[in-house]
């Protein structure tokens, strides 16, 4: 079935569409969640409750719990439509990889919005503050850091659409995270000076053909992370919209947003690579695809 994503003009001026996902079972991309799928009966979850200030959050944790000591931990900030059936998916993924994986929440626990509209007014509400949504990512890893599964000194954060976004804002904002991965996220650079904070590596996976991301702001994505002199990657794929992770959005590329199958699988591959780079996970050996 096609779905499509009614892009309203604040939503495009955002560059922040998503929609929650089928569920995945297995650890690539791509593939029906009848096929691969390895069972995992040490897999755990589990809904975590924390806090902003006054505001009370509410992420996703997995991990493998048959895994002995501390492992490295993935940060997954959601797309517009919060913590949901898609990241809680990746988490699980990332889990069954050997990490630990956390989903932090932006919007605040039991704010999941359930209309494009919804979802535009509240990813809109951290786009135009950044400090906001600064102190929202920042939370959420001091969270993920509190499981004692995880190791602090082995750290990275990747996020979809809106969250492609965010975890650029994290690295901007000083996180000691080795590296970042933005999926089809927004790409600009409201404070350019800020690129002196990024610590780790940038990795961004973007659809070639993404409507709803200039290439100005690119460009001065690019100069931000040259001037910081940032370990960057920035891979292009062709023939890809925005949100090409999700199979929700169905495959009507003209509407501007949708899955792509290719993409979604390259971009995976691209990611573990990348956190392999970063944590030596395979040993020195290329990652498996």
């Amino acid at each position: 079935m096609t779905s499509r994503f009614p892009f309203a003009p604040l939503l495009v001026s955002l560059v922040m569409a998503g929609v929650a996902s089928t569920a995945w079972g297995n650890t690539l991309p791509g593939k029906s969640s009848a096929v691969g799928i390895v069972p995992h009966a040490a897999l755990k979850t589990q809904l975590v409750e924390y806090r902003d200030g006054d505001q009370v959050l509410e992420g996703y944790l997995a991990y493998d719990a048959a895994k002995v000591g501390k492992r490295p931990a993935v940060l997954i900030v959601h797309d517009w439509k919060g913590v949901g059936p898609n990241v809680q998916q990746r988490a699980q993924q990332l889990a069954r990889l050997g990490y630990l994986a956390f989903a932090a929440d932006i919007y605040g626990k039991g704010v999941r919005p359930d209309s494009p509209e919804a979802a535009s007014a509240q990813a809109g509400k951290y786009k135009q503050d950044r400090a906001l949504f600064r102190s929202r990512l920042q939370a959420g890893y001091r969270a993920m850091l509190a499981s004692p599964q995880a190791d602090a000194g082995r750290t990275a954060a990747i996020g979809y659409c809106f969250g492609g976004t965010g975890v650029l804002e994290l690295a901007r904002a000083g996180a000691d995270v080795r590296g970042v991965v933005s999926f089809h996220g927004g790409l600009d650079s409201p404070t350019p000076a800020d690129g002196k904070n990024i610590r780790g590596k940038v990795l961004i996976l973007h659809g070639a053909e993404d409507p709803f991301v200039k290439p100005a702001d690119i460009d001065a994505l690019l100069a931000e992370l040259r001037s910081a002199d940032v370990d960057w990657q920035m891979i292009s794929y062709s023939g890809a919209v925005h949100a090409f992770t999700h199979p929700e959005a169905g495959n009507d590329a003209s509407t501007g947003a949708a899955y792509n199958v290719s993409a979604d699988r390259r971009s995976w591959g691209a990611m573990r690579q990348f956190l392999d780079e970063l944590f030596n996970t395979s040993g020195g050996k290329p990652a498996e695809q």
